[in-house]
């Protein structure tokens, strides 16, 4: 599993961006697949994960209604539709896979995680 993100960048709040996350690997379509994120001086925090279907999607409270994760298994990537934004959501993004079985719910049931790409919310 190699993951890299991208997509991220500068935007006003109230409006969009799409991240997307490809593994280079050869294993994508066997592993549930996640994205956190971490502001500046804070934790890093869980925002939405999804199973290896795609039917099964988890989200944050925080983020509910306004991100959506998807997969296209055919291009080995994740994608993270981010809606709404405002300057809360301003961090490093990182996508990350499944290992294991733990809680999709949890930071630590995904390893390794890839190269985070920064977005900002400018109020």
């Amino acid at each position: 599993v190699q993951l890299q993100a991208s997509g991220g960048g500068l935007v006003q709040a109230g409006g969009s961006l799409r991240l997307s996350c490809v593994d280079s690997g050869r294993t994508f379509s066997d592993n549930g697949m996640a994205w956190s994120r971490q502001a500046p001086g804070k934790e890093r925090e869980f925002v939405a994960s999804i199973g290896r279907s795609g039917r099964d999607r988890y989200y944050a409270d925080s983020v509910k209604g306004r991100f959506t994760i998807s997969r296209d298994n055919a291009k080995n990537t994740v994608y993270l539709q981010m809606n709404a934004l405002n300057a809360e959501d301003t961090a490093v993004y990182y996508c990350g896979a499944k290992n294991g079985h733990g809680s999709y719910l949890r930071l630590d049931s995904f390893n390794p995680w890839g190269q985070g790409t920064l977005v900002t919310v400018s109020s």
